[in-house]
């Protein structure tokens, strides 16, 4: 046990010193989305708009924090695939003597911090805009199971995806729908029955639910909880196969 969490932090450790040293800019440039995001529709469009729980800017903050940490942390093990597929540099792990699942666990940890430091900078931009919100400790647990699912993701993507353009469309088929219409900048009940079906299943839909809910004081259900912990283990199972299957 001692020599597989061993194999996860050398990992994980890679990552962290390569974000250590360029912790300025990555801070920089993770505070310009989420300011165009606070002052375009919370301040300008947000003041025209008024909703039953209050302001539209309590009502946006939490569904622009789980789209912003959904695309943090998908993008943040994306590099993976370039490893793969272009600088070849990813044959190194496949023959390592290291445990099989080490590396996908280290590099979704990796991943879920670069989601949650960019999270945390998000909310302190909120608060300085006036927003209300509760960081509960299951508000946290949801942030977190967000970042996971969409680390898995991006791993899977990049163990699958052979191009650039290919990475690209991944974006462009799941991730940018679901950053408009999973809940996070209006409520899905305003959306055809039809589509409303297919997009209250998809996990974005479920957090964002969950941060506005346990953002606001509100109960909420604990069915959300498990979904995202059902598209967490399944993504994960995805992945390592999709890795192991390049160790074969």
């Amino acid at each position: 046990m001692g020599s597989c969490l061993y194999d996860v932090w050398t990992v994980f450790w890679r990552d962290w010193v390569v974000l250590r040293r360029r912790m300025v800019k990555f801070i920089l440039s993770r505070m310009v989305a989420p300011m165009l995001y606070l002052v375009a529709f919370g301040w300008g469009l947000g003041r025209s708009i008024q909703v039953d729980s209050g302001s539209y800017l309590d009502f946006l903050i939490p569904g622009i924090l789980a789209l912003n940490s959904m695309n943090i942390s998908f993008n943040s093990i994306t590099p993976v695939h370039a490893e793969r597929v272009y600088h070849k540099s990813l044959e190194e792990y496949i023959i390592a003597p290291i445990w099989p699942y080490a590396f996908l666990i280290g590099k979704v940890l990796a991943a879920i911090l670069r989601g949650l430091i960019s999270s945390a900078l998000f909310v302190l931009l909120a608060f300085c805009f006036g927003a209300h919100v509760a960081l509960t400790p299951l508000f946290l647990l949801v942030l977190a199971l967000n970042c996971v699912i969409f680390a898995e993701l991006g791993f899977y993507a990049s163990m699958k995806v052979n191009t650039y353009e290919e990475m690209g469309q991944v974006n462009t088929y799941i991730l940018v729908p679901m950053s408009f219409l999973c809940g996070t900048f209006f409520a899905t009940s305003a959306l055809p029955e039809a589509l409303r079906v297919v997009i209250e299943c998809l996990p974005l839909t479920h957090t964002s639910y969950l941060l506005r809910g346990l953002g606001s004081g509100m109960e909420v259900a604990m069915s959300s909880v498990f979904v995202l912990g059902l598209y967490a283990l399944f993504l994960f199972l995805l992945g390592s196969k999709a890795f192991l299957d390049l160790r074969k």
